[in-house]
């Protein structure tokens, strides 16, 4: 009886450590997910990128740029939502990527080596850019590596470009460059367009972006041969999420999509609004009259001035109501598709529908201006808006009551917006990057159109009358400085 118990025992024993072990053995086993699954499980895709022109920013279209419209297509593809998260300089952007929870990749125009590639994995190549030595026109051009030594150089502080100099270098030991975590590309094109520092390098692709704004800038030679850009993911085994990429990335190279964001980001130059006196007065014969009614009849219903409304649609398309720009924007007016549905307009390319939503969506904006901004400032501010956007107009008033200057007045608000594009500015902005120096373009432009406007619209003006009523003649007093704030609208 006894034995028969203690064999009991014993098989009960060895039944409850084979399920303890298979217990174990089930939980050891258990499928940890993969960098891929976790992206679709939790149902949003972390990017980290660069604030810049060439990579992402914010517009009066709200979020772009060639690295997001990219990354955003590939979280389509995952069925994800797409979360941006910007670096203050490469190392950060780096550092952060191989953290503990911390982005699932970098889309940031990067260059596979350099000092960080034990810390990253690349995906496959998607654009071919190539490394360019650029130089301040008047100066001597440099055409060699040797012409570098003896120059003040500054390049991104852990970009390739530094990578590239540390080993000219080893070649030329006299040659000397700093490295910045302060600037970005654009902060060091704008120091080589006013000669600050005599030399900088990058990649072609920026440059095509970029050049118009600084007309001083020159190539001088390329360094080096044509390189691919890439993404990067933490290093580790966990192929899923890289191996998903270079899927997306070749399909894209395949079907056109990388052709067609590189033709849109980089491939032209928009030159709109940069015309003669000539042109605009042979435009003002040829095409205004078809549109000049429609212009009336927008202004009557919002009550504003027609010319001023007529000044948006030139500098917009030149008055041409098929225009259709590389960002989507369209029509005579050039309204996003969002802006043409809030503003009821079913047909952007129909002049009469354009020019009636661009002139609702004017007046919109500067009725939701602060009361505090009076006219004329309340105008010209509202153009900068319609431009730029509300939100980063306001980061330029911020900036400017931050430097004791008035944030409602246009002469003060307009030094600010070119800093919107710098760096060490728009690091302490809210929302960050922004072509705040092509808002005052714009700015300036149609204040120009329209004073010409006013004027060839009011011919029975001449001498002191015209002199009173403080319009500006085409082509004269151009070097005056502008007095702003000095017109009744």
């Amino acid at each position: 009886m006894l034995a028969l118990t203690m064999s009991r025992v014993r098989c009960t024993a060895w039944i409850l450590a084979t399920c303890i072990f298979l217990l174990l053995s089930g939980c050891s086993e258990a499928k940890t997910p993969t960098a891929l699954e976790r992206v679709q499980k939790e149902g949003v895709l972390r990017v980290i990128t660069r604030n810049s022109p060439a990579t992402y920013f914010q517009d009066r279209n709200g979020d772009t740029g060639f690295e997001y419209e990219l990354a955003k297509r590939f979280a389509d593809k995952l069925g994800v939502r797409l979360e941006i998260q910007t670096a203050d300089n490469l190392d950060d952007l780096y550092g952060r990527l191989g953290g503990a929870n911390g982005p699932d990749l970098a889309a940031a125009g990067l260059t596979p080596g350099g000092i960080h590639e034990s810390t990253v994995r690349f995906s496959h190549t998607y654009l071919e850019v190539t490394p360019q030595v650029v130089y301040r026109n008047g100066e001597q051009r440099p055409s060699r590596p040797e012409d570098l030594v003896g120059k003040h150089i500054v390049v991104l502080k852990g970009s390739s470009h530094a990578g590239q100099l540390a080993d000219l270098k080893k070649r030329f030991p006299k040659l000397a460059y700093e490295e910045s975590d302060a600037d970005e590309m654009v902060d060091l094109l704008q120091k080589v367009d006013v000669g600050e520092i005599d030399l900088t390098l990058i990649d072609s692709n920026e440059l095509a972006m970029n050049q118009v704004y600084f007309p001083n800038v020159r190539v001088g030679f390329d360094l080096g041969d044509e390189r691919g850009l890439a993404w990067a993911v933490p290093a580790g085994d966990d192929n899923s999420l890289l191996s998903a990429i270079n899927d997306f990335l070749d399909k894209a190279r395949k079907d056109g999509v990388l052709q067609q964001l590189k033709d849109r980001y980089y491939g032209h130059v928009d030159v709109l609004g940069y015309v003669g006196a000539y042109t605009f007065a042979k435009h003002l014969q040829q095409r205004l009259p078809r549109y000049e009614q429609h212009f009336h009849q927008a202004a009557d219903k919002v009550e504003a001035d027609w010319r001023l409304l007529a000044a948006i649609g030139y500098q917009e398309s030149l008055w041409q109501p098929d225009a259709t720009s590389k960002t989507g924007v369209r029509g005579l007016m050039m309204l996003t598709n969002r802006t043409a549905q809030a503003m009821g307009v079913s047909n952007r390319l129909d002049p009469r529908q354009s020019i009636h939503g661009g002139s609702k969506y004017f007046v919109q904006i500067r009725n939701d201006l602060p009361e505090s901004i009076k006219e004329p400032d309340r105008t010209w501010l509202a153009l900068a808006a319609y431009n730029i956007g509300g939100a980063h107009l306001e980061d330029a008033r911020k900036l400017a009551q931050q430097q004791g200057l008035n944030p409602n007045k246009w002469l003060d608000v307009k030094k600010m917006l070119p800093r919107l594009a710098q760096k060490q500015w728009f690091r302490k902005t809210r929302y960050g990057y922004a072509r705040g120096g092509e808002t005052v373009h714009f700015v300036q432009n149609v204040r120009r159109y329209y004073d010409i406007l006013t004027w060839v619209t009011q011919p029975q003006m001449e001498g002191g009358q015209l002199a009173e009523s403080g319009m500006h003649l085409p082509g004269v007093n151009k070097d005056k400085p502008e007095e702003d704030g000095d017109k009744p609208l």
